[in-house]
C-alpha cells in the first residue's frame, strides 16, 4: 500500500458510526486512528498527529464543543483542521461552532461520500471540490 493521502483521527462514542467513518476513509486511502470521546481525541492528539479531526458533538466525558475549543486553544493543535458530526443542526449550533473555529459541520445523518469530500478539501488533497462551511441545508 501506498503511502495515506493524509492522517485523520475519528472520534465518535458510536462505535458503529465511529466504524463506518473510519472504513469510509480508509478505503480513500487515508490512514485512520480513532478516539471514543473528546477526553481521549485530547490524549492521542500528539502522537497520532492528525490532519484532520472528524469530532461527534454529543460525548461523554468530553463533548465535541470542549474538544475542540481545547484543540483551538493548544498551540501543538491549533492548526488541525476539525469537523464537527452531529444530529444538532440548528442555526445556534452552527455559530457556535464558527466561533470557536471548526473547519467544517456536518449534519447527521450523513452521506459517507459528502463527509469523505470533506475531510479531503480540509486535508489540501487535489480533486476535492471547493466548497466551505457545511450545516447540512
Amino acid at each position: 500500500m501506498g503511502e495515506a493521502l493524509a492522517r485523520v483521527l475519528v472520534v465518535d462514542d458510536d462505535e458503529v458510526i465511529r466504524q463506518l467513518i473510519a472504513v469510509n476513509l480508509q478505503l480513500e486511502g487515508f490512514e485512520v486512528h480513532t478516539a471514543v470521546d473528546g477526553q481521549e481525541c485530547l490524549e492521542r492528539v500528539s502522537e497520532v498527529a492528525p490532519d484532520v479531526v472528524t469530532l461527534d458533538v454529543m460525548m461523554p466525558r468530553l463533548d465535541g464543543w470542549g474538544a475542540a475549543i481545547r484543540l483551538r486553544d493548544d498551540e501543538e493543535t491549533r492548526r488541525v483542521k476539525v469537523v464537527l458530526i452531529t444530529a444538532r443542526a440548528q442555526g445556534d449550533d452552527v455559530k457556535r461552532g464558527s466561533d470557536i473555529g471548526v473547519d467544517a459541520y456536518v449534519t447527521k445523518p450523513f452521506d459517507p461520500t459528502e463527509l469523505i469530500r470533506v475531510v479531503r478539501e480540509l486535508a489540501g488533497i487535489d480533486g476535492a471540490e471547493p466548497g466551505g462551511w457545511r450545516d447540512g441545508g
